[in-house]
Formats: structure tokens, sequence, C-alpha cells
């Protein structure tokens, strides 16, 4: 039996995997969380198999999560989704530890294939992507944005879609001095004058809505 947690801010998206993981004989779902933290704390106390990790979500979010769980347990297997199917945060995910990458757009029957290959220690990665990772390595990342390191990634997307630092240094547990220096580098290597620009980066490259 595959133990599974779901980790997703919205209750109608969890009670849906839920119930199409648990058609499966051979899956059942132990505990929910719908914040970072919360996934966390879902982890330590179950000790799933695998996490299915949404990477938006309130708190520290999904990537700070992943990072803490696989820095917790390396040998810990994740399913990262994301209602963003770009290339740019299945590699941040990839580069975290997840085993997996699913866009929350894709067939139903794909998470439970994605969930039983990274419970075995498979990697899945969505196969409307797997092409597009491929082309952006042989490319060598031409974005800018490849050029963030990882923490600097995760303030990008928030300073993106309008938190504040000192709402950034809460989440993330670090000091506003410390979010202001990633984003005193996210300006710089992006080129980008202030939060508006970082906006429009963001949606230009996919990786938020408008």
């Amino acid at each position: 039996m595959i133990r599974v947690v779901l980790a997703d801010d919205h209750a109608v998206v969890r009670t849906g995997f839920r119930l199409l993981l648990e058609a499966a004989a051979d899956v059942t779902v132990v505990g929910e969380a719908d914040t970072g933290e919360a996934a966390c704390q879902q982890f330590i106390e179950h000790k799933p198999d695998v996490v299915v990790l949404d990477l938006s979500m309130p708190g520290m979010g999904g990537l700070e999560a992943l990072r803490r769980i696989r820095a917790r347990e390396a040998r810990a297997q994740v399913l990262a989704l994301s209602a963003h199917d770009d290339a740019m945060h299945a590699r941040r995910a990839l580069r975290q530890g997840a085993l997996g990458f699913l866009s929350k757009r894709s067939a139903p029957e794909v998470l439970l294939a994605a969930v039983r290959a990274v419970a075995t220690g498979r990697r899945y990665i969505d196969p409307t992507l797997a092409q597009e990772l491929l082309l952006a390595d042989l490319d060598g990342g031409s974005s800018p944005i490849e050029k963030l390191s990882e923490r600097e990634f995760e303030v990008f997307l928030r300073l993106a879609r309008g938190a504040t630092v000192q709402k950034i240094a809460d989440d993330l547990k670090v000091s506003s001095s410390t979010v202001g220096t990633h984003l005193y580098n996210v300006k710089q290597k992006l080129g980008a004058g202030n939060q508006s620009e970082l906006t429009l980066l963001a949606i230009r490259h996919g990786l938020i809505e408008a």
C-alpha cells in the first residue's frame, strides 16, 4: 500500500485528488495539508511513501517545504505539482530534490501513474514538459531568471505576486535584511528597477498569471 500525504491549499483540489487516488487498491491518503508548514508537519507525523506537494501554497510555500522535507529526510519521495506548466518551475522543483513534477492540467490518470512511479523511487516528469526541459537544458538556460539562486527565485516569485519584504521574511523565517539582500541581487540579475517590473517579468515567462 502506497501511503500518501496531499498538500494543496485548495480543499476541493485535495478532495478530488483523494478520491482519485483512493479509488486505486494500492494507494491510501494518510494526511492532508494546506500550507507549507503543515506539509512539513504531516511528513514528520505520518512518514508517507509519497508527498504530493503543490508548489504554490500560503506560508513558506511549496518550494521551501520541499527543501525542508528533503533536509530532514534525504530519501523523502516528493511529487511536485504546479498550476504553471513551465519548465522553470519543474527544473527548480527537481533541483530541490523532487522525484517527480506534474502539471495540474494533466489528465487525472496521470496523477496515479506519477504517484506509483515516485513511490518506487523512479522519476516522473509531466510528458508535456519533458521535451521542453530537454530543449531548455540544451540551450543552456537562456532566460535571465535561470541565473537566480533557489532562494532568490523564491523571493522573486513572492515579490512578483505582490508580497512585501516583511511578509516574505516572516514566511521564510529569515530577517528582512536577508530578504532585502536577495531583492537587490534579483533586481541586479534581472535588470529590474522595481516590483512592478518583476511582476511583468514573471508574467512574461509564464510563472504567474496576469
